[in-house]
C-alpha cells in the first residue's frame, strides 16, 4: 500500500499530490466552496491509483496487442487504448501513456465532483484541461525539463477539441529512442497526447549518426518496459541539415498520425529549430507572459 501525500502549494490556489514516482498539480477555477470539493475528490481518487497501477504492472510494461486487453482497472485500459492504435507499425506498452491517463483521471474526479468553469491536471508535464464555452488556457511549451526554456505558447479556447498535450523527447525524464529535444502533441485526451508525443519523439532520429550516444534501457534502469532497446542519452551538436532531416521524419510521421485524426497537432523542437505540424491554436515563438 502506498501513501499519497497532497498540500497546497505557497500561491494558495494549486494542489500538489505526490505518491512514489506520480506527482501531479491542479487547479481549478469556480466558486470557493466548488473548489473544495474538487480538489477533495482528486486527492481521495488519486490515493489509491498507484496501488492498482502497481497491481498489473507487469501486464503494462509487456508490449501492447492492438487486438485485446488484458487489463482491469480504469485507469490501465485507458493506458492500453490510447497506445493500441500504435501497436502495429512499433514498438510500445500502455506505459507510454501512464502520465497521461493518470492526468484524466483524476481531472474526471474533480469534475464529477463540482461544477467548475475550468480545470487543469499536470502530470510531469502531461496535461488533462477541462473548459466550459468561454473559457481557455495559455500553455507554454519547453525544450529542456532540467533547464526549462519557453520554444512557443500556444491559446486553447473551450471550442477546440484539444484536452490533452503531453511533451516527450530524450532529455525528459522518460527515455526516448530519438533525439527531439520536445515533441509537444495537442490531442482530444492526455492520454492520446501522451502516447503520440512518445512515438513521435522516437521518429525525430539520425539512425546512423556515430556521434549520438546510446545505451541499452535496461542498464540504466533495469525495470524498464523498453528492455534492452538502445535509448539517447547524449546528442552533439548538428549541423543544420542534420537538424532537418531528423526533423522532417519526425514531421511525416506525425502527418500520418494527423490524418488518423490521433493528434490535432504538433511542434517538433531540436537544437532551437521546430516544425508544427497541423494547427495549434494561437501558436506564438516567444516568452509566455502568464499561464491559465
Amino acid at each position: 500500500m502506498t501513501r499519497a501525500r497532497g498540500a497546497m502549494l505557497p500561491d494558495g490556489r494549486r494542489l500538489h499530490l505526490q505518491d512514489g514516482p506520480i506527482d501531479l498539480i491542479l487547479e481549478a477555477f469556480g466558486e470557493a466552496e466548488a473548489v473544495r470539493a474538487a480538489f477533495c475528490a482528486a486527492a481521495t481518487r488519486f490515493a489509491t491509483i498507484l496501488d492498482e497501477l502497481c497491481a498489473e504492472l507487469p501486464l503494462l510494461r509487456t508490449p501492447t496487442s492492438a487486438e485485446r486487453c488484458p487489463l482491469e482497472g480504469v485507469v490501465a485500459r485507458r493506458m492500453h487504448a490510447a497506445v493500441a492504435p500504435f501497436a502495429s507499425a512499433s514498438f510500445i506498452t500502455p506505459m507510454a501513456a501512464v502520465a497521461g491517463a493518470v492526468a484524466e483521471e483524476v481531472l474526471g474526479a474533480m469534475v464529477g465532483a463540482a461544477a467548475l468553469a475550468r480545470a487543469y491536471v499536470n502530470d510531469g508535464g502531461d496535461i488533462a484541461l477541462h473548459l466550459l464555452p468561454g473559457q481557455r488556457f495559455s500553455v507554454g511549451m519547453i525544450d529542456r525539463p532540467n533547464q526549462p526554456c519557453l520554444f512557443g505558447s500556444a491559446t486553447l479556447r473551450a471550442e477546440d477539441p484539444v484536452r490533452g498535450i503531453a511533451t516527450s523527447g530524450w532529455r525528459g525524464r522518460s527515455f526516448s529512442l530519438g533525439i527531439a529535444d520536445a515533441v509537444t502533441v495537442l490531442a482530444n485526451t492526455a492520454a492520446m497526447a501522451d502516447a503520440a508525443a512518445t512515438v513521435i519523439a522516437n521518429t525525430v532520429d539520425l539512425p546512423e549518426h556515430r556521434g549520438i550516444q546510446r545505451e541499452p534501457a535496461n542498464e540504466l534502469q533495469p525495470d524498464t518496459d523498453l528492455g534492452s532497446r538502445l535509448v539517447t542519452r547524449s546528442v552533439p551538436e548538428l549541423t543544420p541539415s542534420e537538424i532537418d532531416e531528423a526533423l522532417a521524419a519526425g514531421t511525416v510521421f506525425a502527418e500520418q498520425l494527423r490524418g488518423r485524426g490521433l493528434i490535432r497537432a504538433a511542434a517538433l523542437h531540436l537544437q532551437g529549430r521546430t516544425r508544427l505540424v497541423g494547427a495549434v491554436p494561437e501558436l506564438e515563438k516567444q516568452e509566455l507572459r502568464a499561464y491559465g
